[in-house]
């Protein structure tokens, strides 16, 4: 039998109304979050390492029992362990890459943690130190502490100095929780622009950037000179202005066949994402989409340090991807789908280019100037063409500037075929 009187009854009644005024109880569910709801990522001025003053490194491991959860996460980056053969799936980029060191091996990226295996056994050969720019802590406290020299020392003299890969001190100096450029190039490149983009783009812009070696010093370079000269056009149009050594145009190497001083471009994702046309980059940092905040069992909310693409990440898409997108995934898909039947259809029209101009050079038929023009087209044709072939996003950071390199890359291309035919 209940036992609950009136009275009771209308006490509870009165006191659950109470709680309904006072927002202790509620009798609605909660409401999803919107677009409305999204609040831009907090600008933060990078600091800038100081060089020259004794850095010793302090390894990642060391800092595993200060921070277990940034640690744990950032060790299943080991879980990243595909490869794709990008030679076998796009086979045109032999032709290409003739004569240069992605024609022998050129494989996806492994997580962050692979990088001084996947640097020491790519297959590519190895001859200075720069080629650990990106891939080790122990190389940024080499050029911290002696300069400018360490970039040409012996690759095999730095591989035997290496005690940790890419790790906390690349983005943290020693300073956990505080973002530091390491690299003095990015910083000594943007000059005065550099207190202008926030540290959480600035700290993965330092590997993940177009650059080059200098031709004297063997320095990694980056090509632009603020952030007014920050377009692949503007990139382009500095390294045509470079000379080398010896006094010709700058390259990364010369095709033997049809004599094209050929540029490489690198991993320009900082350039791509900021740069005209982005849709986000006034507001996400690389942080926020490919990093994110996780919440440890003890309730610790962190910043996680377990790198991957927003599309492999609930938290990601539920915190902020899904509060504008309804198919982020069917988007970024379309756009990257769109970009690789343009990159293939571009790369095969350049191998044909190659064989067109070596075939024109062989039979005589192209005169001095036509050649000259040809080469220069065909030069610049491939710059565009690689700027989005190497970018990593396949078009999803800014699908405007793919698409503008890749018409870019087109036009060279017909340039340069008038010339041959």
């Amino acid at each position: 039998m209940n036992n609950t009187t009136t009275k009771d009854r209308l006490l509870f009644a009165g006191l659950f109304a109470l709680a309904l005024v006072l927002g202790i109880v509620s009798d609605r569910k909660e409401q999803p979050k919107t677009a409305e709801d999204f609040q831009p990522s907090p600008f933060v001025e990078v600091m800038v390492a100081e060089e020259g003053t004794g850095v010793k490194l302090i390894r990642s491991d060391e800092w595993a029992e200060q921070y277990p959860n940034q640690y744990a996460t950032y060790i299943m980056n080991d879980e990243n362990s595909e490869v794709v053969d990008y030679i076998a799936e796009n086979p045109y980029i032999k032709t290409l890459y003739e004569g240069f060191g992605f024609a022998v091996s050129y494989g996806s990226a492994r997580g962050h943690t692979y990088v001084i295996e996947d640097l020491t056994e790519t297959g590519r050969p190895h001859k200075l130190a720069n080629c650990f720019t990106c891939k080790t802590s122990s190389f940024t406290e080499a050029v911290l502490n002696d300069g400018v020299s360490a970039y040409a020392m012996a690759f095999e003299d730095m591989e035997a100095q290496v005690t940790d890969a890419f790790g906390c001190f690349h983005c943290h100096a020693n300073e956990p929780g505080v973002l530091y450029v390491t690299h003095p190039y990015v910083a000594a490149a943007l000059g005065d622009d550099l207190t202008k983009v926030n540290a959480a783009n600035l700290t993965c812009a330092q590997c993940h950037t177009e650059y080059y070696f200098d031709p004297a010093t063997k320095e990694t370079t980056v090509t632009y000179h603020g952030l007014s000269q920050f377009s692949p056009d503007d990139s382009l149009a500095y390294q045509n202005t470079l000379l080398d050594a010896e006094g010709n145009l700058f390259c990364d190497w010369v095709d033997a066949d049809t004599g094209v001083r050929k540029l490489k471009v690198q991993h320009p994702e900082f350039e791509t994402y900021m740069g005209e046309g982005s849709v986000h980059a006034s507001q996400f940092t690389c942080a926020d989409c490919h990093m994110g905040k996780t919440t440890a069992e003890d309730g610790t909310v962190f910043t996680n340090h377990y790198w991957v693409s927003p599309l492999d990440s609930p938290e990601i898409m539920a915190n902020s991807c899904s509060l504008c997108h309804q198919d982020l995934e069917g988007q970024v898909r379309a756009i990257q789908t769109a970009t690789r039947e343009r990159e293939n259809e571009i790369g095969y029209a350049l191998e044909q280019l190659d064989k067109d101009l070596a075939a024109a050079i062989e039979a005589g038929t192209i005169s001095d100037e036509d050649l000259e023009n040809a080469r220069m087209a065909y030069r610049n044709a491939q710059f565009f063409w690689d700027y989005v072939f190497v970018e990593n996003s396949e078009g999803a950071h800014n699908s405007r500037l793919t698409n503008h390199c890749l018409d870019k890359a087109q036009e060279y291309l017909d340039e340069a075929n008038a010339c041959i035919h």
